[in-house]
């Protein structure tokens, strides 16, 4: 079986476990989903029609068949707060968690490249010191605490950015990048100061071995062994987190959109929590999954072709 084969095998098999996971978790609560829905006080015909609704008064088995049925139509059921179909709800508010995560990732590779290049080329001086420094800090901080002090700074001081809200960009695109500016960079901090961290420690190890000696010997400069074959080599390890990378940054944008009063899918889980709408969150949660997990697969993929030692297993 080739390489390609074996992780569209396992692409598959993981999905298939998510949709067992998501729907079991919610069917092992414990508790009556449709009396924690509707509260303590609610008569027995009341919870008996949202069990009817939500399906949970059938057989088990019965259950996953017709919601696995419905989730490989596009159909993952109905908000019982919005009485808006889940996927519609999603679709909706796609956009604005979508263009918060690209945006952050693209600064995330524009800002941690050239700063683990140069942590790596002065390992040994105060700049690549204080660059480690920095992405230390980086680490540590998280991105809502991140987001509320660029806020504090870039907002409320200086008024370069809005403090909040969200500008679509069908009405304009320049407006829309500002909305977003602060809040992907709150999330791509983080991941800066992963990426810079591993880029420098990859770099270094290619540094040392006998082709850059080899290069020197033939009367390269630095600038061409550095960014023509040191370069080239350290990225193909670094790929290979950027799946996990991407899932972080998902995580977080879920998160700093609360911050950022952005009308993104972290807005809407956090809202379908407090009202227990089941149906949404099942959806939402899935939804999540499934996208992490087609991230990696692309990522593995992409690694394929940046590596060519991979394409002859």
């Amino acid at each position: 079986m080739t390489y390609a084969w074996r992780r569209a095998f396992t692409f598959v098999l993981t999905v298939l476990l998510v949709l067992m996971m998501t729907f079991a978790v919610f069917r092992i609560i414990p508790g009556n989903p449709a009396l924690t829905i509707l509260g303590m006080e609610a008569d027995e015909s009341q919870v008996a029609a949202l069990e009817a609704k939500l399906g949970t008064d059938r057989p088990l088995g019965e259950q996953f068949a017709s919601w696995l049925g419905g989730v490989i139509s596009g159909d993952l059921g109905e908000s019982l707060k919005f009485s808006r179909p889940v996927g519609e709800l999603i679709l909706d508010r796609l956009p604005v968690t979508a263009s918060l995560a690209v945006l952050s990732m693209a600064m995330t590779v524009v800002i941690a490249v050239p700063l683990g290049i140069a942590a790596a080329k002065s390992q040994r001086r105060a700049s690549g010191w204080w660059i480690s420094l920095l992405s230390q800090l980086g680490l540590a901080v998280p991105s809502f605490w991140l987001g509320i002090l660029l806020v504090l700074l870039f907002a409320l001081t200086f008024r370069w950015f809005p403090a909040g809200g969200y500008v679509r960009w069908s009405e304009s695109p320049l407006e829309a990048l500002r909305s977003l500016f602060l809040p992907a960079l709150a999330v791509a901090i983080p991941q800066v100061a992963v990426v810079v961290r591993y880029l420098r420690t990859t770099m270094l190890e290619q540094l040392k071995q006998d082709y850059v000696r080899t290069g020197y010997s033939k009367g390269l400069r630095e600038r061409a062994v550095l960014y023509k074959h040191v370069l080239k080599n350290a990225l193909i390890p670094v790929v290979t987190v950027m799946g996990m990378i991407f899932a972080d940054v998902l995580g977080g944008s879920l998160v700093v959109e609360q911050v950022f009063a952005l009308p993104g899918l972290g807005r809407l889980l956090v809202s379908s929590i407090g009202a227990r709408d089941f149906p949404l969150v099942q959806g939402m949660i899935l939804f999540t999954a499934v996208t992490v997990i087609a991230i990696n697969f692309a990522v593995d993929m992409l690694y394929r072709v940046l590596d060519p030692r991979i394409r002859l297993k």
